[in-house]
């Protein structure tokens, strides 16, 4: 069976209980992507866009307002300067220009939450910029470093070698899963574009499966081993798909689930 490397041990220091994270936020001007306010309810953590995929200073202070009204956890969401592209385009972009925008959109964010007396959560890269992190060690360096300014974990994909880098910065790595994109035969995840579409049953039962089981199942019909162990999950989930509000609606009963077994 194919396993997904790093130990996920970080995640206890952060969470005593399996929570939802989803990307929030993401409209811009008068143009809205999801269903924010619904949303917002559902989750206990929110990856705020910070203007250069998406999103702008409205949003940003709206986003965080929300949070604060129903106690959910704000980390920065910072992406490529690409709103043509949602930040899903590749770029040919230097370690030290990602330090640099992941410090200036951070830094936005964090003044909308020092407005609302609130803190920041964590960093959480969108897009290309995610799947960078994993695959170019200096800007995975350059993420966590910036990281390291603000004191806070970044969140990220569920590697070995992630972690520990993560671990010679001196950066706590939150490791997550996705339940409506599909995973790789390699235990990668499969960009957006090229998943398949996920009903809400579909990600209900994704999300029951890996807190039973601790495996997932790949986009071939493979198992995928998750090795969280006795960690909690932090389930990621997209608020700009179609069938989004009832995703999260079916994830956060399945979390629910597998919490109240945990309590008891």
């Amino acid at each position: 069976m194919t396993q997904l490397s790093g130990s996920a041990d970080i995640n206890s220091k952060y969470m005593d209980k399996h929570e939802i994270v989803c990307d929030m936020g993401e409209g811009f001007g008068k143009w809205k992507m999801g269903p924010d306010e619904e949303i917002m309810p559902l989750i206990d953590v929110a990856n705020v866009a910070c203007g250069f995929h998406a999103g702008d200073f409205n949003i940003m202070r709206k986003m965080v307002q929300l949070a604060k009204l129903h106690g959910v956890k704000v980390g920065s969401h910072p992406g490529l300067p690409d709103k043509m592209g949602f930040g899903r385009r590749k770029w040919d972009i230097p370690a030290d220009e990602v330090y640099n925008m992941v410090l200036y959109q951070t830094g936005a964010l964090k003044a909308f939450l020092d407005a609302e007396g609130m803190r920041l959560n964590h960093i959480k890269p969108h897009g290309e910029l995610y799947f960078y992190v994993e695959r170019d060690e200096s800007i995975m360096r350059a993420v966590l470093q910036a990281a390291k300014v603000f004191g806070v974990p970044v969140v990220g994909a569920k590697n070995k070698r992630f972690e520990q880098v993560a671990h010679e910065e001196g950066v706590d790595l939150i490791q997550e899963f996705y339940a409506d994109v599909d995973w790789n035969g390699e235990g990668r995840l499969v960009p957006v574009a090229e998943s398949r579409a996920k009903t809400p049953s579909i990600i209900h039962d994704a999300v029951l499966q890996a807190g039973t089981t601790d495996a997932t199942t790949t986009f071939d019909n493979k198992p995928l081993a998750l090795n969280f162990g006795a960690n909690p999950i932090l389930l990621c989930l997209h608020s700009d798909m179609p069938t989004a509000l009832g995703n999260i609606t079916a994830a956060r009963s399945a979390i629910d689930e597998l919490n109240a077994r945990a309590a008891h």
